[in-house]
């Protein structure tokens, strides 16, 4: 029950995470159409693809996607994950791109020909802003795994009154003067 919370939690705050970005960047394109007065609305699409990302990024951390280069300076896994995250992505896009096709009854072909004329743009730009956003997610995945089970957690959002301790144990450290 314990790991199903952890999992629940893990992807409740990615699906957060990538939903506050989408959110972002749908905004920005709505305030430049609306310049054109064109109306543009796509937060709820925002929150369904930020849920399922969620779980495909959850699901590649359970294949160990990216664990590689565990141990090294923590840029190294950092953008090793971001890379390997960032093409994960690429092939939900391309799959998500060719199931909209054969929805509405076109061959592979195509799809094909639709992703590279209208769409390989679109796909490039999304895999390029979500690498960026990436970056700092799993910075912060990174560090996580250097405290204990839910302990990044909690010194973000409860009190961290314990933080110069902890990084010293775990940085092998002289311990934060508090005060």
């Amino acid at each position: 029950m314990q790991r199903l919370f952890a999992e629940m939690r893990a992807f409740i705050l990615i699906a957060l995470f990538i939903f506050l970005f989408f959110s972002a960047f749908a905004t920005y394109r709505g305030l430049i159409l609306s310049e054109y007065h064109l109306q543009y609305f796509q937060y709820g699409w925002s929150l369904i693809e930020a849920l399922v990302l969620g779980k495909v990024i959850l699901l590649g951390e359970m294949f160990h996607l990216g664990d590689r280069f565990r141990g090294k300076p923590l840029v190294v896994p950092t953008l090793y994950k971001t890379f390997m995250f960032s093409l994960l992505v690429l092939a939900f896009t391309l799959a998500e791109h060719t199931a909209k096709g054969f929805i509405h009854g076109k061959n592979m072909a195509a799809v094909l020909v639709e992703i590279g004329a209208q769409g390989g743009a679109e796909i490039a730009a999304k895999i390029f802003v979500m690498s960026i956003a990436f970056i700092p997610m799993f910075a912060i995945w990174e560090i996580s795994n250097l405290f204990s089970e839910g302990r990044l957690f909690e010194l973000f959002f409860e009190r961290g009154s314990t933080l110069g301790a902890d990084l010293a144990v775990t940085t092998k450290a002289a311990p934060l003067r508090q005060g």
